[in-house]
């Protein structure tokens, strides 16, 4: 047997009750408070709701002044007069009387907030008294405070919001707009609140072109119910300038249904800036970068060719002189046209120039004219851009560029293609030049010092160089002498060579005799200080740490000029004179002509003019030859 619930016992129907038992029920049974009033404010009824309510029992209240126990006191505090009473006002005026701000105050002093209403009893069209139905509105008053704070809370912070707030309804039009948002766009509240924000700051793209609304991330918001995220777009300003900002669109939901977007903004100009610097930089390190690499590729081939004659070595006077010059002109922007036989040192001089310049802390760029094949002149001056020619794979920096803020020095310059020295010359002028296949102009700022063993004002003669380059770069010119015009430095040279040459081979440095210098003293030294490094080297591989030996080449004879006034017997055989005879034959020369020029050794009418050689030339002869004035 299945057991049954017991069934509630089913009285008679409310409507068949009497009244009085009725309004007993309803009294018993109602939620809100309930009390009645006679004419004289004493109460004569109140159901068990208000009891609770209140905190006083039934009888502690029938009979007593209502208005005197929970209802003398207004919401603010201040005291509540029993003549303007809304309840006493209800059996005076016959009125209902609804209030809903009040105080009620319970037996034991506390008090709470009501919500009631003061509704007349009248009996046989006389006023006899009123009914009071009251609601503690104690939770609802605090839910509508927290509700306040977070509405104020929350415009605080919509106010105290660094970035740009607004809200949008479905149709996007502006529902509200906080005053970082209105600062950015330069608009009042008013301008915006209810008009199509699309409209106003969002129809241009960075590129300038429309932004259709259909294609709004902002719209898309409240038409997919996804948060839409954008950081590279521009909003517009009332005065017709725009910004680049940063934007997420929220939907916003009401009764689960989607009620428009919450757009949260951001002027990212300085972002933008910065970004832009940033990249700006990074293509100025790459630049560097490979500027850097070029000069280094540059350095490491100028360290396979150094020869180990690092420094100028000598006494004679003719490197004396180089050395004041290069004390003098070394500090100043002037270019610098170094001339001399082959083997002379004017690398070496090249670089003491720039070492003692204030240009110093970049590299002195080397190019060796003579190297270059012709067709490469230009890529290898001025650089070069990707596909400008067969085999440019790759954007090159010439060698100007590379010695920008520094010094460059063209070995050999006599070799420069003519139809490439105007070229030359107009970086030289203008400091100005464009890379091939490049329409870009460059600015350079170069020193430059040349070299050649050419006489380039026969060049010019010729017209194989020219007249202007040449007065370019001969602004201070100075003369390598040869090494057989200053053989007092050949021991000092010799010395200086087996050191760094022993060093390199790892041997032990053998002695050099008297012998060994008045051999190499005895020599012409056609190929200069070069092929005296030469020399001594290959003795010194030969010698294998015993005495050097060294196997110099027949000399050649110099060919003496004869004055034009000297004719020689046709008919006189000519015979060659051994070495020692020539040295004789040199000296007697030069005793004659210091005796016709009465000791003088420079100047009009001097030896030096005489014998058709330079002063310092005759100078050294002299020394050499110890003779005596």
């Amino acid at each position: 047997m299945n057991a049954s619930k017991p069934a509630l016992n089913s009285g008679p129907a409310l409507s068949q009750l009497p009244a009085t038992e009725m309004r007993d029920l309803i009294l018993q049974a109602a939620g809100e408070g309930i009390f009645g009033l006679d004419c004289e404010g004493m109460t004569t009824f109140v159901n068990p709701a208000a009891v609770e309510l209140l905190g006083w029992n039934e009888k502690e209240l029938i009979g007593q002044p209502m208005h005197s126990q929970l209802h003398h006191t207004r919401a603010d505090g201040s005291h509540y007069p029993k003549e303007t009473c809304p309840v006493h006002a209800t059996f005076k005026d016959g009125e209902i009387h609804h209030v809903s701000d009040e105080l009620f105050w319970r037996k034991d002093g506390s008090s709470f907030v009501v919500d009631y209403t003061s509704t007349p009893i009248t009996r046989d069209g006389k006023l006899v008294g009123a009914v009071v139905v009251f609601t503690d509105m104690s939770e609802q008053k605090k839910i509508e405070s927290n509700l306040m704070q977070a509405l104020n809370d929350n415009k605080m912070l919509l106010e105290a919001a660094g970035e740009g707030i607004y809200g949008l309804d479905c149709d996007g039009l502006t529902t509200f707009v906080n005053p970082a948002g209105t600062a950015m766009l330069g608009w009042e509240v008013g301008d915006l609140i209810g008009q199509p924000m699309h409209s106003l700051l969002h129809h241009s793209r960075p590129d300038g072109s429309n932004f259709p609304k259909k294609q709004c991330p902002i719209y898309a918001a409240f038409k997919d119910g996804t948060v839409h995220h954008v950081d590279d777009e521009v909003f517009w300003r009332k005065d017709g300038s725009s910004f680049p900002v940063e934007y997420t669109s929220t939907p916003i939901y009401k009764n689960n249904k989607l009620s428009g977007a919450v757009v949260v903004f951001s002027d990212i100009s300085e972002r933008k800036k910065t970004e832009r610097a940033l990249q700006s930089a990074h293509k100025k390190i790459e630049k560097m970068k490979e500027r850097l690499q070029a000069e280094n590729v540059y350095l490491q081939e100028e360290i396979r060719d150094q020869n180990d004659f690092m420094y100028i070595v000598g006494q004679s006077s003719a490197i004396k002189q180089i050395l004041q010059q290069i004390e003098l002109v070394a500090p100043t922007q002037s270019s610098v046209l170094i001339t001399g036989e082959s083997g002379t040192g004017k690398e070496l001089i090249a670089r003491a120039l720039h070492e003692h310049s204030d240009r110093n802390d970049r590299p002195l760029i080397r190019v060796n004219c003579a190297a270059i094949p012709h067709e490469l002149f230009e890529s290898e001056f001025f650089g070069h851009v990707k596909g400008s020619f067969t085999g440019a794979v790759k954007d090159r920096a010439g060698r100007f560029q590379l010695a920008d803020g520094g010094t460059i020095f063209l070995d050999e310059v006599g070799e420069i293609p003519l139809n490439l020295q105007s070229k030359l010359l107009r970086v030289l002028q203008e400091g100005q030049y464009e890379r091939v296949g490049d329409e870009k102009t460059r600015k350079v700022d170069v020193r430059l010092i040349a070299a050649t063993n050419r006489d380039l004002k026969i060049e010019v003669k010729n017209r194989t160089f020219r007249e202007d380059l040449f007065f370019r770069l001969n602004v201070f010119p100075i003369e390598a002498a040869p090494l057989r015009e200053r053989i007092e430095d050949i021991p000092l040279l010799a010395q200086h060579f087996i050191g760094t040459i022993c060093n390199k081979l790892n041997r032990p440095e053998p002695r050099m005799t008297k012998a060994n210098v008045k051999q190499l003293q005895s020599y012409s030294w056609q190929g200069n200080i070069r092929e005296l490094q030469n020399v001594i080297e290959r003795a010194i591989i030969l010698s294998k740490g015993k005495s050097l030996q060294f196997n110099l080449p027949a000399d050649k004879l110099e060919s003496i000029p004869v004055p034009r006034s000297v004719k020689l017997d046709e008919n006189l055989t000519q015979l060659p004179y051994t070495e020692i005879e020539r040295i004789a034959r040199d000296r007697e020369n030069i005793m004659l002509a210091l005796e016709l020029a009465n000791n003088k050794i420079s100047g009009a009418n001097g030896a030096a003019e005489i014998l058709g050689i330079k002063p310092t030339t005759l100078a050294s002869r002299i020394k050499n030859m110890n003779i005596q004035g």
